[in-house]
């Protein structure tokens, strides 16, 4: 960056306009701090940028992948996901709040930052009281990169020893396409059958992808419970 004015670098301009102020570009070479030997933090910035696909890519990125740019170690890498992560979580709700998430676009509003992108596909539950208030996320089974396998005694013991009255499942398809396959909707059907035993109502099933999501309750596929 020696061929930038001092007051258009990255780090001097963020002092002088804030974060708001800089592209994408030159705020992803504030958060790597330094170029490497043969190339300066901007242009670096660039590449990485370039490889992912546009900035959104970053969050389906892994370590490995961003070391395939050159000048990117490891540790480098790990700083842009923890900055992306970071970011992610600043959308979530704050934590001493506990939402009440009655409505599917809620949850998965509530969702998608955190859960929406993701390198391999994620199966988690969202556990709610009888007032549909959140009581936690977990994520009970991390699969490939299209596929992953649930049990439910895993879901079910989780809601239980959180004393959930109900909870939301939901995955993430890491194609970008949240239509649900046959094997989704099998998966719902077994888990509204052990909630029942159990008595913990499965209120929907939300696949998430990216920005977008599909809830089986809005399209019909599933019928919500019985107030």
């Amino acid at each position: 960056m020696k061929d930038l004015a001092p007051h258009d670098r990255p780090r001097e301009k963020l002092e002088r306009l804030g974060a708001a102020g800089l592209g994408d570009n030159e705020l992803l070479a504030v958060v790597l701090g330094s170029g490497s030997r043969h190339t300066d933090a901007l242009a670096l910035a660039n590449r990485l940028v370039d490889h992912a696909g546009g900035l959104h890519g970053l969050t389906r990125a892994s370590v490995h992948d961003l070391c395939q740019v050159r000048g990117v170690g490891s540790a480098r890498a790990a700083q842009v996901l923890a900055a992306v992560e970071l970011g992610r979580r600043t959308l979530l709700r704050g934590t001493l709040e506990r939402p009440r998430l009655v409505f599917p676009s809620q949850a998965a509003a509530y969702l998608l930052p955190q859960f929406g992108a993701g390198p391999v596909e994620q199966f988690g539950i969202l556990m709610l009281d009888t007032k549909k208030r959140v009581i936690r996320i977990k994520i009970v089974a991390v699969g490939s990169i299209d596929a992953t396998i649930v049990h439910p005694r895993e879901v079910f013991r989780e809601a239980a020893a959180a004393s959930a009255a109900a909870i939301v499942l939901f995955h993430n398809h890491p194609s970008g396409d949240p239509t649900p396959s046959n094997d989704d909707l099998l998966l719902t059907t077994r888990m509204i059958q052990a909630g029942d035993i159990m008595g913990i109502d499965v209120i929907d099933h939300i696949i998430l992808a990216d920005q977008r999501y599909f809830s089986l309750v809005e399209a019909g596929r599933m019928e919500p419970p019985v107030e």
